[in-house]
Formats: C-alpha cells, structure tokens, sequence
C-alpha cells in the first residue's frame, strides 16, 4: 500500500528520523516503536501529507493516497470543544456525506451501533467535556469504526487509558486488520507489540530495523539502538 523511498522525517526541513526504506504492504498491521525523539509521530503525519518529508519519497499504490482513519495523541485533542460524544463520532461520515450534508438514516444507524460497539451507550448526548480518558478514547475508536478506510494510523492509544480499556480498544484493531485494513500504529508497550503486531519498525537516532515483529523486538534496546536498517 505504502512504499518508503530513504524517507526522512523532519520538521522545517530538519531530520528527527533516519532514512526508511521498505514498505506497508496492503492489510498488514505494524507497530511503530522507539526512543522518544525517533520521529514515530512525526513518520505517522509524513505518510499522510500532513506535513513533507525532509527527503526521499513516499509512493502509494496507483499513486493515490487511500482514505486514513487517523487518531492522533490524545494530548492534541481539544477536549474542551463545546460537542457531544454523537457529534464526534458522526463526523467519520464527512468523508462520505461531505461536511455540510446532513447524515442519512442509514449513517444514523451506524453512528448508533459504533457508540455501542465501543461500550457508550446511553452517553450519546453527554458532552466530551464530561468524559473520563477510557471513554474519550472508546468514543475516538468510534469515529474510526464508521470512517471504514483502508488505511488506520493510531498514534499512541493507549495513553492515559486502563488496561482493561486497553484490552477493549485492542481487540477492536485486531477486528480491523482482520477486516483487511491497513493498520500503522505507533506504541510504548513491547509486550502488546509482541502479542499483537505481526510486523514492526524500530526507529533509531542512527538507524532502523524493519521487519517480522520476532525478529526485530529483539534489537529494542531503548538506551542504545544502532542497529543496522534491516528495511
């Protein structure tokens, strides 16, 4: 789906990430893992053009970029926007209807059995203000649900949720891989990479290792990473 040509991703034109080289293939699920400052987030918004690469490129297949279901840090989220947990969940159908389109009865329905499916039932009205971390993220994954696209970009979603919401909102990205979407995912927890992820990239200062996650967990050493790029 996605191929890195020695992609390095920066900001303003300075490199925060060593060259990439290698690619997403259609349906997989990778984990994006690494040292603070490895560029994780930053690789995340080049490969959907929210912001260029520093050099190198980054080809789709049919050079057209697919539909992205995208969740960003929770800490980049304005938790104060004066909406309700129906509101931000029924805006995955924009895509579809376009902003300014009312939602069908059909679309309806499916914000209606997303809400359920992440465990929020009856909290259609409640303002996300009130909302606690977990449910802030289930009504998130939500939205990810109704968007249905091809390719899913999750940047850290387990931050400041429990485990038993992790488990939750776990078992929903395994049910979209196992739907055939692409899933990127950028995470701290090696152990869920390890259940989890069949595949990994490991971001270094210096270089990167890419490939089967048995293969490349191993060479996590958060200290110190200098392995060569395996890409």
């Amino acid at each position: 789906m996605i191929e890195l040509q020695e992609v390095v991703a920066g900001y303003q034109g300075r490199a925060v990430s060593s060259p990439l080289t290698g690619k997403f293939r259609a349906g997989s699920m990778t984990a994006v893992i690494g040292a603070n400052g490895t560029g994780k987030s930053t690789l995340l918004k080049t490969l959907i053009k929210l912001q260029p690469p520093v050099s190198g490129n980054v080809i789709f297949a049919r050079s057209i970029m697919p539909r992205v279901a995208w969740l960003p840090q929770l800490a980049e989220m304005d938790r104060q926007f004066p909406a309700t947990v129906y509101d931000v969940v029924s805006m995955g159908g924009w895509p579809a209807t376009g902003i300014f389109s009312a939602l069908g009865r059909r679309k309806r329905q499916q914000v209606a059995e997303a809400i359920e499916r992440v465990g929020l039932s009856g909290m259609s009205r409640q303002p996300i203000v009130t909302l606690s971390g977990g449910q802030f993220q289930r009504m998130l994954f939500a939205r990810l649900l109704i968007q249905k696209a091809p390719l899913v970009l999750l940047d850290e979603p387990f931050t400041g949720v429990d485990i038993q919401t992790t488990n939750f909102l776990m078992l929903l990205i395994r049910q979209m891989h196992e739907a055939g979407q692409t899933v990127i995912t950028v995470l701290h927890d090696n152990e869920l990479v390890g259940r989890f992820f069949p595949e990994t990239l490991l971001l270094g200062h210096e270089s990167a290792c890419w490939g089967r996650t048995a293969q490349v967990l191993p060479h996590y050493q958060p200290a110190a990473f200098h392995v060569a790029s395996s890409a």
